[in-house]
């Protein structure tokens, strides 16, 4: 028997619809228009990433000191001497996809970016309206850290005693936060590093780039690098930061405390780097 077609008897050939056919160009169809869609309002993961490197990534400039020495109204950077890490608001890829600024109430971790931006940058305030800005900051004086204005959303750093419910997720230590109002628990002050000179240095201007102690007023805690606590975050392994004083045999604090505030000074131009 031949095998051969025969006259008038179609042939299959990639042109041919087979199956739900009719489905499958709709589907298609509404992929390309639920694509223009996103791509039209900016919500394509691609926009949001691009978004979120003028936001709150987007370089700014620090404060320069011109004679070495902390002023209110100066822009610095939070790092911890020992890691060389810096203190940033904790961003889930949710809040930093869906929101232009940095959004209350917001963690805060350590982690290995440190060029200035919306994120890890911090105003040192008065914190009354009688401390004009440009007066030096000084030991033992209260202070807010306060985040840029526009990305940064005008967040002050925060902490309070710990209770079972508000406390840090690993270490279970007293919670270091951002949020939007100022308050009795938004107050820092800075103490010497050198506990010998601790009293003798009160009411001295502060040096930036120097190892100092960030302690919270109210509780009577310091900011605390824990560098056994790490998570995963957008921007890499981060760690957790918290409010707890530790010590060594001699009562001096441990290096989990040593932060340094870090910027431009015409004494020390080349710290800020590292």
């Amino acid at each position: 028997m031949s095998s051969a077609p025969q006259a008038g008897v179609g042939t299959y050939n990639p042109s041919v619809r087979i199956g739900n056919w009719n489905e499958d160009v709709s589907l298609e169809e509404d992929t390309i228009k639920d694509y223009l869609e996103q791509r039209s309002s900016g919500q394509l993961l691609v926009q949001k990433v691009h978004a979120l490197s003028e936001t709150i990534l987007k370089p700014i400039e620090l404060s320069k000191s011109p004679d070495g020495f902390l002023r209110h109204g100066d822009i610095v950077l939070l790092q911890h001497v020992a890691t060389l890490k810096g203190l940033s608001a904790e961003v889930k890829p949710l809040d930093a996809y869906q929101s232009p600024c940095l959004q209350s109430p917001c963690n805060i971790s350590a982690g290995d970016i440190m060029e200035p931006c919306a994120r890890n940058a911090f105003v040192v305030m008065g914190c009354d309206e009688r401390t004009p800005d440009g007066a030096h900051v000084v030991y033992n004086q209260p202070f807010y850290l306060r985040t840029l204005s526009g990305a940064g959303g005008e967040l002050y750093l925060h902490s309070e005693a710990v209770t079972f419910q508000k406390c840090a997720k690993k270490s279970r230590e007293q919670l270091v936060t951002l949020v939007k109002e100022p308050s009795v628990e938004t107050r820092w002050k800075v103490l010497c590093f050198n506990p010998m000179e601790r009293m003798e240095s009160e009411g001295y201007p502060v040096k930036v780039n120097q190892p100092i102690l960030i302690n919270h007023c109210l509780t009577n805690k310091c900011l605390a690098f824990m560098e056994e606590f790490s998570f995963k975050t957008m921007f890499g392994r981060e760690h957790e930061v918290v409010a707890k004083t530790m010590l060594d045999p001699h009562k001096a604090e441990l290096p989990a405390n040593h932060f340094r505030m870090t910027m431009h000074s015409v004494n020390d131009a080349d710290v800020w780097k590292c």
